[in-house]
Protein backbone atom coordinates (compact mmCIF):
# COMPACT_ATOMS: atom_id res chain seq x y z
CA UNK A 1 0.00 0.00 0.00
CA UNK A 2 1.54 3.30 -1.08
CA UNK A 3 0.58 6.84 -0.08
CA UNK A 4 -0.03 7.80 -3.71
CA UNK A 5 -2.49 4.91 -4.02
CA UNK A 6 -4.39 6.22 -0.98
CA UNK A 7 -4.35 9.74 -2.42
CA UNK A 8 -5.86 8.40 -5.63
CA UNK A 9 -8.47 6.40 -3.72
CA UNK A 10 -9.54 9.45 -1.67
CA UNK A 11 -9.80 11.62 -4.78
CA UNK A 12 -12.06 9.10 -6.53
CA UNK A 13 -14.11 8.55 -3.34
CA UNK A 14 -14.72 12.28 -2.99
CA UNK A 15 -15.34 13.02 -6.68
CA UNK A 16 -17.12 9.72 -7.48
CA UNK A 17 -15.76 10.21 -10.98
CA UNK A 18 -12.43 8.89 -12.30
CA UNK A 19 -12.00 11.69 -14.84
CA UNK A 20 -12.54 14.49 -12.32
CA UNK A 21 -10.34 12.72 -9.75
CA UNK A 22 -7.53 12.36 -12.32
CA UNK A 23 -7.78 16.07 -13.23
CA UNK A 24 -7.67 16.99 -9.53
CA UNK A 25 -4.48 14.94 -9.14
CA UNK A 26 -2.99 16.37 -12.35
CA UNK A 27 -2.63 12.95 -13.96
CA UNK A 28 -4.20 10.91 -16.75
CA UNK A 29 -7.17 8.64 -16.00
CA UNK A 30 -5.59 5.26 -16.98
CA UNK A 31 -2.72 5.48 -14.42
CA UNK A 32 -5.25 6.43 -11.73
CA UNK A 33 -7.42 3.42 -12.60
CA UNK A 34 -4.31 1.25 -12.42
CA UNK A 35 -3.47 2.63 -8.92
CA UNK A 36 -6.96 1.75 -7.67
CA UNK A 37 -6.66 -1.78 -9.08
CA UNK A 38 -3.27 -2.23 -7.34
CA UNK A 39 -4.75 -0.99 -4.06
CA UNK A 40 -7.73 -3.35 -4.38
CA UNK A 41 -5.39 -6.24 -5.12
CA UNK A 42 -3.25 -5.36 -2.09
CA UNK A 43 -6.29 -5.17 0.20
CA UNK A 44 -8.12 -8.13 -1.35
CA UNK A 45 -11.33 -6.14 -1.68
CA UNK A 46 -13.27 -4.20 -4.31
CA UNK A 47 -13.43 -0.53 -3.30
CA UNK A 48 -15.72 0.90 -5.97
CA UNK A 49 -18.81 -0.22 -7.87
CA UNK A 50 -18.24 1.02 -11.41
CA UNK A 51 -20.74 1.40 -14.21
CA UNK A 52 -20.84 3.45 -17.38
CA UNK A 53 -22.93 6.05 -15.57
CA UNK A 54 -21.69 6.14 -11.98
CA UNK A 55 -19.00 5.28 -9.43
CA UNK A 56 -19.98 4.31 -5.88
CA UNK A 57 -18.05 3.19 -2.83
CA UNK A 58 -18.52 -0.40 -1.75
CA UNK A 59 -18.80 -1.20 1.97
CA UNK A 60 -15.07 -1.97 1.90
CA UNK A 61 -14.42 1.42 0.29
CA UNK A 62 -16.55 3.15 2.94
CA UNK A 63 -14.52 1.38 5.65
CA UNK A 64 -11.24 2.51 4.12
CA UNK A 65 -12.05 6.18 3.55
CA UNK A 66 -11.68 7.43 7.14
CA UNK A 67 -8.44 5.53 7.92
CA UNK A 68 -7.00 6.57 4.54
CA UNK A 69 -7.57 10.23 5.38
CA UNK A 70 -5.96 9.69 8.78
CA UNK A 71 -2.90 8.08 7.20
CA UNK A 72 -2.42 10.96 4.76
CA UNK A 73 -2.90 13.52 7.55
CA UNK A 74 -0.28 11.74 9.66
CA UNK A 75 2.08 11.65 6.68
CA UNK A 76 1.58 15.39 6.24
CA UNK A 77 2.43 16.00 9.89
CA UNK A 78 5.56 13.89 9.50
CA UNK A 79 6.66 15.87 6.44
CA UNK A 80 6.05 19.21 8.16
CA UNK A 81 7.88 18.07 11.29
CA UNK A 82 10.96 17.04 9.34
CA UNK A 83 10.95 20.24 7.31
CA UNK A 84 10.59 22.27 10.51
CA UNK A 85 13.48 20.38 12.11
CA UNK A 86 15.71 21.00 9.10
CA UNK A 87 14.79 24.69 9.21
CA UNK A 88 15.45 24.87 12.96
CA UNK A 89 11.79 25.42 13.75
CA UNK A 90 11.53 22.75 16.43
CA UNK A 91 13.22 22.59 19.79
CA UNK A 92 13.11 24.31 23.16
CA UNK A 93 14.13 27.87 23.98
CA UNK A 94 14.24 29.08 27.59
CA UNK A 95 13.60 32.79 28.16
CA UNK A 96 14.34 34.59 31.43
CA UNK A 97 12.40 37.74 32.28
CA UNK A 98 11.72 40.03 35.21
CA UNK A 99 10.50 43.50 35.89
CA UNK A 100 8.23 45.97 34.21
CA UNK A 101 10.46 46.27 31.13
CA UNK A 102 9.42 42.81 29.92
CA UNK A 103 5.68 43.17 30.63
CA UNK A 104 4.91 44.53 27.17
CA UNK A 105 7.76 43.03 25.14
CA UNK A 106 7.45 39.43 26.35
CA UNK A 107 3.78 38.86 25.34
CA UNK A 108 4.40 40.41 21.92
CA UNK A 109 7.40 38.15 21.37
CA UNK A 110 5.78 34.94 22.58
CA UNK A 111 2.60 35.52 20.54
CA UNK A 112 4.59 35.94 17.35
CA UNK A 113 6.84 32.94 18.03
CA UNK A 114 3.76 30.78 18.67
CA UNK A 115 2.25 31.97 15.38
CA UNK A 116 5.38 31.66 13.24
CA UNK A 117 7.21 28.78 14.93
CA UNK A 118 4.64 26.40 16.44
CA UNK A 119 7.25 23.63 16.69
CA UNK A 120 9.37 25.58 19.17
CA UNK A 121 8.57 25.01 22.84
CA UNK A 122 9.07 28.20 24.87
CA UNK A 123 9.96 27.86 28.54
CA UNK A 124 9.47 31.14 30.42
CA UNK A 125 11.40 31.62 33.64
CA UNK A 126 10.29 34.54 35.81
CA UNK A 127 11.97 36.66 38.49
CA UNK A 128 15.40 36.56 36.93
CA UNK A 129 17.43 39.72 37.63
CA UNK A 130 19.88 41.07 35.06
CA UNK A 131 22.98 39.91 36.90
CA UNK A 132 21.58 36.43 37.48
CA UNK A 133 20.26 36.19 33.93
CA UNK A 134 23.62 37.09 32.39
CA UNK A 135 25.35 34.37 34.38
CA UNK A 136 22.70 31.80 33.43
CA UNK A 137 22.93 32.79 29.75
CA UNK A 138 26.72 32.49 29.78
CA UNK A 139 26.49 29.04 31.40
CA UNK A 140 23.77 27.83 29.03
CA UNK A 141 21.03 27.55 31.68
CA UNK A 142 19.08 30.26 29.82
CA UNK A 143 18.92 30.64 26.05
CA UNK A 144 17.60 34.19 25.98
CA UNK A 145 16.92 36.89 28.54
CA UNK A 146 15.61 40.41 29.02
CA UNK A 147 18.42 42.31 30.74
CA UNK A 148 19.87 45.76 31.24
CA UNK A 149 22.53 46.35 28.63
CA UNK A 150 26.15 45.79 29.68
CA UNK A 151 29.27 44.86 27.75
CA UNK A 152 30.27 41.20 28.16
CA UNK A 153 32.50 39.22 25.80
CA UNK A 154 30.67 35.94 26.44
CA UNK A 155 27.15 37.32 25.87
CA UNK A 156 25.66 38.91 22.75
CA UNK A 157 23.06 41.65 23.17
CA UNK A 158 20.68 43.78 21.16
CA UNK A 159 18.96 46.82 22.68
CA UNK A 160 15.16 46.64 22.31
CA UNK A 161 14.09 49.67 24.38
CA UNK A 162 15.40 52.57 26.41
CA UNK A 163 13.69 53.00 29.76
CA UNK A 164 13.65 56.25 31.69
CA UNK A 165 14.03 55.99 35.46
CA UNK A 166 11.27 57.78 37.39
CA UNK A 167 10.38 58.16 41.05
CA UNK A 168 7.58 56.08 42.57
CA UNK A 169 6.30 57.48 45.85
CA UNK A 170 3.17 57.34 48.02
CA UNK A 171 0.47 59.54 46.48
CA UNK A 172 0.13 61.27 49.87
CA UNK A 173 3.84 62.20 49.91
CA UNK A 174 4.59 65.93 49.98
CA UNK A 175 6.74 65.62 46.83
CA UNK A 176 3.86 64.05 44.89
CA UNK A 177 2.53 67.58 44.44
CA UNK A 178 5.53 68.40 42.24
CA UNK A 179 5.58 67.74 38.50
CA UNK A 180 9.26 66.77 38.66
CA UNK A 181 11.52 65.86 41.57
CA UNK A 182 15.17 66.65 42.05
CA UNK A 183 16.90 63.45 43.10
CA UNK A 184 18.68 65.33 45.89
CA UNK A 185 15.26 66.00 47.46
CA UNK A 186 15.04 62.29 48.26
CA UNK A 187 18.06 62.41 50.60
CA UNK A 188 16.92 61.10 53.97
CA UNK A 189 13.88 59.34 52.51
CA UNK A 190 13.56 55.58 53.09
CA UNK A 191 13.97 53.62 49.84
CA UNK A 192 12.41 50.39 48.62
CA UNK A 193 14.71 48.57 46.19
CA UNK A 194 15.25 45.28 44.44
CA UNK A 195 17.74 42.93 46.15
CA UNK A 196 21.35 44.00 45.76
CA UNK A 197 22.61 40.43 46.05
CA UNK A 198 20.87 39.28 42.86
CA UNK A 199 22.46 41.75 40.47
CA UNK A 200 19.50 44.10 39.94
CA UNK A 201 20.41 46.77 37.38
CA UNK A 202 17.81 49.15 38.84
CA UNK A 203 19.28 48.71 42.32
CA UNK A 204 22.73 49.53 40.96
CA UNK A 205 21.40 52.55 39.05
CA UNK A 206 19.60 53.79 42.17
CA UNK A 207 22.76 53.60 44.25
CA UNK A 208 24.96 55.17 41.55
CA UNK A 209 22.72 58.15 40.81
CA UNK A 210 21.88 58.84 44.45
CA UNK A 211 25.61 58.97 45.23
CA UNK A 212 26.09 61.36 42.30
CA UNK A 213 23.29 63.50 43.81
CA UNK A 214 25.25 63.63 47.08
CA UNK A 215 23.70 60.99 49.32
CA UNK A 216 23.58 57.25 49.92
CA UNK A 217 20.02 55.86 49.78
CA UNK A 218 18.73 54.44 53.05
CA UNK A 219 17.15 51.10 52.10
CA UNK A 220 14.14 50.36 54.30
CA UNK A 221 13.08 47.15 52.55
CA UNK A 222 13.84 45.05 49.50
CA UNK A 223 11.18 43.58 47.16
CA UNK A 224 11.47 40.59 44.80
CA UNK A 225 9.57 42.14 41.88
CA UNK A 226 8.01 45.35 40.58
CA UNK A 227 4.51 44.56 41.83
CA UNK A 228 5.65 43.96 45.40
CA UNK A 229 7.97 46.95 45.29
CA UNK A 230 5.14 49.29 44.27
CA UNK A 231 2.84 47.73 46.87
CA UNK A 232 5.39 48.66 49.55
CA UNK A 233 5.67 52.16 48.09
CA UNK A 234 1.89 52.57 48.21
CA UNK A 235 1.90 51.36 51.81
CA UNK A 236 4.25 54.20 52.72
CA UNK A 237 7.33 52.07 53.40
CA UNK A 238 9.48 54.25 51.16
CA UNK A 239 10.15 55.72 47.73
CA UNK A 240 11.78 53.97 44.78
CA UNK A 241 13.40 54.53 41.42
CA UNK A 242 11.69 52.41 38.79
CA UNK A 243 11.56 52.21 35.00
CA UNK A 244 8.83 54.29 33.40
CA UNK A 245 6.98 51.20 32.12
CA UNK A 246 6.19 50.35 35.77
CA UNK A 247 3.32 52.83 35.37
CA UNK A 248 1.44 49.95 33.72
CA UNK A 249 1.16 48.37 37.18
CA UNK A 250 -1.78 50.40 38.35
CA UNK A 251 -1.91 50.43 42.13
CA UNK A 252 -3.77 52.76 44.42
CA UNK A 253 -1.78 55.22 46.50
CA UNK A 254 1.28 55.21 44.18
CA UNK A 255 2.36 58.30 42.23
CA UNK A 256 5.02 58.44 39.51
CA UNK A 257 7.07 61.58 38.91
CA UNK A 258 9.87 62.32 36.46
CA UNK A 259 13.26 63.37 37.74
CA UNK A 260 14.36 66.96 37.23
CA UNK A 261 17.17 67.46 34.73
CA UNK A 262 18.52 65.14 32.04
CA UNK A 263 16.65 61.84 31.90
CA UNK A 264 18.37 58.79 33.40
CA UNK A 265 18.10 56.12 30.71
CA UNK A 266 18.44 52.38 31.24
CA UNK A 267 18.91 50.47 27.96
CA UNK A 268 17.02 47.15 27.94
CA UNK A 269 18.37 44.36 25.76
CA UNK A 270 17.77 40.82 24.64
CA UNK A 271 20.81 38.74 25.56
CA UNK A 272 22.03 35.32 24.43
CA UNK A 273 25.25 33.34 24.73
CA UNK A 274 27.89 34.42 22.23
CA UNK A 275 28.31 31.88 19.43
CA UNK A 276 25.19 29.95 20.54
CA UNK A 277 24.77 27.08 18.08
CA UNK A 278 21.04 26.35 18.52
CA UNK A 279 19.20 26.81 15.22
CA UNK A 280 15.92 27.12 17.14
CA UNK A 281 17.37 30.07 19.09
CA UNK A 282 18.50 31.71 15.86
CA UNK A 283 14.97 31.44 14.46
CA UNK A 284 13.57 32.96 17.67
CA UNK A 285 16.07 35.82 17.39
CA UNK A 286 14.94 36.44 13.80
CA UNK A 287 11.34 36.72 14.98
CA UNK A 288 12.43 38.96 17.87
CA UNK A 289 14.14 41.33 15.45
CA UNK A 290 10.84 41.72 13.59
CA UNK A 291 8.70 42.17 16.70
CA UNK A 292 11.15 44.07 18.93
CA UNK A 293 13.31 46.21 16.63
CA UNK A 294 16.20 48.26 18.01
CA UNK A 295 14.87 51.76 18.80
CA UNK A 296 16.33 54.75 16.95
Amino acid sequence: MELRHLEGFIAVAEELHFGRAAARLHMAQPPLSQQIKLLERDLGAVLFERSTRSVRLTPAGEALLGPARDVLAAAGVARRSVRAAVAGEVGRVTIGFAGASSYDALPRLTREITAQLPGIDLVLRSQTYSGEALGQIASGDLDLGFVSYVERPDVSMRVISREELVVALPSSHRLALHETIDLAELAGEPFVTFPAAHGSAIHEATLRHCLTAGFAPRVAQEAPDAYNLLTLVGAGVGVALVVDSARHIQLEHVAFRRLHGPAIILPIALAWRANAASTALQRVLEVAEEVLPTPD
